[in-house]
């Protein structure tokens, strides 16, 4: 029973208070963190149970009024009380549900883009390049800090693939959902007629891991370096500064180059390795349950279109939930708020039909 299981989370989080303030704990700066983040999670349940409970003893109260009153004065008055308290109590046990939901242990990390051009062309490169910037924008909007770890640009001002971190709170949990086919229909700046293309690029988002979470063995690994370069080969660097590891059992290679120092260049290389060998692991787990798979659209599978740009029509439209915005200026300005959040209700309320109801 659902009751059953918020009762017990409301007696561990009481234990976790006490706990909290043992010196044992206090001497221990890496437990106390990991222990103070889960009780700030609980707490945020157990103040909504809390209310529920409070809600549910005044209804009961204001029922038992107007069996056991005469004054018709009165009974209207908790009638009117009655429809208030079940309308707030209903609320709460929504709330309640979505906070039982058992949360993806990724959402709260930084995560790794990866955007690369697909079919198009030119166009394609041009589209990527905007819209890495439209995540930029969006990344300012949230306060979050976005870093290029890498990018292979174009003569033209566009992009062949980037790479970036974005640090910040509960960053996965905002774009998780971004992964996917993003196509775009306009008229490219390279056509001469005016005729409407339609491109395409890929966009990656992988949560960041750190070494605890993906171990990779120094043996695993050849490391080779070179001189690093930019557009149309010219040598912008004359020492061995890039780094290109291979991930030998896997075959993942991952370059970088964005740096003067081969130090920070093989860093900023190490942490997208594990972020993709820890995507790997997890599109593993995926299709071993492909029923669960299914219902995590994004989260690995990105051959599927999940979204187009319609700059003559001045729309977005995403085709998982049928969202169409005609505002598409603002939305590559970093207006995405409209759409992340219609995709989290989405997959919310896909989650809640599995979930037992509250009674």
């Amino acid at each position: 029973m659902m009751l059953d299981k918020l009762a017990q989370i409301e007696a561990r989080y009481e234990a976790m208070t006490n706990e909290l303030s043992s010196p044992e704990l206090l001497a221990k700066p890496s437990a106390y963190g990991k222990a103070a983040k889960q009780h700030r999670s609980l707490g945020e349940i157990v103040e909504k149970y809390r209310s529920w409970k409070t809600l549910n003893e005044e209804l009961t109260g204001a029922r038992q009024l107007t069996e056991n009153t005469e004054d018709e004065e009165m009974r209207e008055l908790a009638r009117v009380e009655i429809d208030s308290l079940q309308a707030q109590l209903e609320q709460a046990e929504n709330d309640l549900k979505l906070l039982l939901i058992p949360r993806d242990p990724n959402d709260e990390k930084n995560v790794i883009l990866e955007i690369r051009a697909g079919t198009g062309g030119d166009e394609a490169s041009l589209f990527a390049a905007d819209i890495l910037r439209m995540y930029a924008r969006y990344a300012e909007r949230q306060r979050w800090k976005m870093e290029i770890l890498d990018a292979s640009e174009t003569g033209i001002g566009g992009l062949k693939e980037a790479v970036a971190l974005i640090e910040g709170d509960k960053v996965y949990s905002r774009l998780k959902h971004e992964s996917g086919v993003h196509r775009v229909q306009r008229v490219p700046q390279t056509e001469a007629s005016g005729r409407i293309h339609t491109s395409a690029i890929t966009v990656a988002v992988l949560p960041e891991a750190e070494e605890v979470d993906v171990k990779i063995d120094a043996k695993d690994l050849r490391i080779d370096t070179f001189c690093s370069s930019g557009p149309g080969g010219q040598s912008v660097n004359t020492t061995y500064s890039a780094v290109r590891i291979t991930h030998l059992p896997t075959n993942v290679v991952v370059s970088m180059q964005d740096e003067k120092s081969q130090i920070k260049n093989r860093e900023k290389a190490m942490r997208v390795l594990r972020a993709r060998l820890q995507e790997l692991e997890e599109r593993k787990q995926h299709e071993a349950e492909a029923s669960e798979r299914r219902s995590m659209v994004g989260s690995g599978d990105r051959s599927e279109k999940i979204r187009t740009y319609n700059f003559k029509e001045n729309r977005v439209t995403d085709h998982r939930i049928g969202l169409t915005i005609h505002q598409l200026q603002l939305v590559m300005d970093g207006a995405l708020d409209q759409i992340i959040e219609g995709l989290t209700t989405h997959y919310q309320a896909e989650k809640l039909n599995e979930e037992t109801v509250l009674v």
